[in-house]
């Protein structure tokens, strides 16, 4: 049975990657902790008097409500419950806070339900609350897929092709650390005018990177968190809280979150940079050649010698996408990291991607097996688009890697900041 350790927290099955408590933390209760609990476990858990309110996650929005004395109107309208408070008779209450975090992510992503033709993906609790909103907020039609085939099975999916105007995935696919997956591929969708996703970890999921690639507007889950949190912080304590503090929590959340990624042609910098900005920063460093040693348990050039560059790319791309899957740190990649394509998705689904750049005659060869004797001009030919390509921002490294690192540090912590600025709230309920 799990054991007591605060009176507020986030109840749900798989709770590893959550950072409700640092929301919450943000949100002036320290007191909030990850209850992992399996189905037989709620009954009992939620019986513990110590308790006074708490969160609700995958898998028992639906499952809590049996539990429960009474529901806000909202909740028992939608059919899923999301937040729970102790009553002054000890039952519970339950609300549904995931409405409010909806509509704030909608409108920060420009996007609207509205006259849309609806495709939801999923049929589980949250999928209860976008469904609701959808159709109160005035959709045109609201179609919704899930792997049991209640109304329509993802084998119907080229049926909506066509109508379809907006997609919201209301699944875990896409979540760490499965990230990298979607059910869907928008190229399908020709009326395609916006895609949400409720997934807040990666900040980019493949469908949002699919949707930014072709220029549709796209919300991810992030807001939809801390805008809920807020919310539901209200209804523990009966206080209201400035809506300010969505943004101001969301961007510092993202800026701790997203990982800095340095690319570059080989001998640009990109190390000594990358350790300028660990001393500058704090945070952790993460070299994507020494982590290629290790796992292959050989260094680099005896990997080409033994199996070609062709067997070094392989391992290459496993560690990219291990590696990114990391949040807060430094990636240091290597020079021809941009040569496969499938190295773009996990390095930019949670990273802000700079290109480090230098002359091609001031380039370092020494330990590089592919810059020895090589043609750099003709190297720099062929990787530069894809650098351009990758990059979110490039920097001069012409004076001294500290200098490059205050650089990428600045527009770092403007960029965080940039991302939040525009914010939306959504002041209805």
């Amino acid at each position: 049975m799990t054991d007591f350790q605060t009176p507020y927290g986030l109840i749900g099955r798989k709770l590893g990657h959550s950072i409700s408590p640092e929301i919450h933390a943000a949100l002036g209760n320290p007191h909030y902790s990850l209850y992992e609990l399996e189905p037989e476990e709620l009954p009992v858990f939620l019986a513990d008097t110590r308790l006074k309110a708490l969160n609700v996650t995958i898998p028992y929005k639906i499952d809590v409500i049996p539990l429960c004395a009474s529901l806000d109107p909202l909740a028992e309208a939608i059919g899923s419950v999301n937040t729970l408070v102790r009553q002054e008779d000890g039952t519970w209450k339950g609300y549904n806070t995931d409405a409010y975090g909806l509509r704030c992510m909608m409108r920060t992503g420009g996007l609207s339900f509205d006259g849309a033709d609806v495709l939801v993906l999923g049929n589980g609790g949250v999928s209860q609350t976008i469904q609701a909103i959808a159709k109160l907020d005035g959709c045109k039609t609201l179609t919704v897929l899930d792997i049991r085939g209640t109304e329509y099975s993802y084998d119907d999916l080229p049926r909506f092709y066509d109508s379809t105007t907006l997609i919201v995935n209301a699944t875990p696919v896409g979540m760490y650390p499965n990230a990298g997956k979607s059910l869907v591929d928008l190229a399908n969708f020709p009326n395609l005018k916006g895609v949400a996703d409720v997934i807040y970890n990666p900040a980019r999921t493949a469908m949002l990177l699919q949707a930014k690639a072709l220029g549709i507007p796209f919300a991810g889950g992030l807001t939809m968190l801390v805008a809920q949190a807020k919310r539901a912080a209200e209804h523990f304590f009966g206080q209201d809280i400035d809506d300010a503090r969505i943004a101001e929590i969301g961007a510092k959340m993202q800026a701790d979150a997203e990982n800095i990624v340095l690319i570059g042609m080989p001998g640009s910098g990109k190390s000594c940079i990358g350790d300028a900005l660990e001393k500058l920063t704090g945070r952790p460093l993460v070299d994507l050649d020494a982590e290629i040693v290790q796992k292959a348990g050989k260094p680099i050039p005896e990997i080409f010698a033994e199996s070609g560059e062709e067997g070094f790319r392989q391992i290459e791309s496993e560690v990219v996408r291990e590696q990114s899957a990391k949040r807060g740190v430094i990636l240091v990649t290597g020079g021809g990291v941009v040569t496969r394509p499938e190295n773009e998705a996990p390095l930019r689904s949670n990273g802000r991607i700079y290109q480090i750049c230098r002359p091609t005659d001031q380039l370092s060869r020494e330990g590089r097996p592919l810059s020895i004797g090589a043609d750099l001009e003709a190297m720099a030919a062929v990787r530069m688009p894809l650098y351009k390509k990758y990059a979110d921002a490039e920097v001069e490294n012409s004076s001294t890697p500290e200098a490059a690192a205050q650089e990428i540090w600045r527009d770092y912590c403007a960029y965080s900041r940039a991302e939040w600025a525009e914010f939306e709230y959504a002041r209805h309920s």
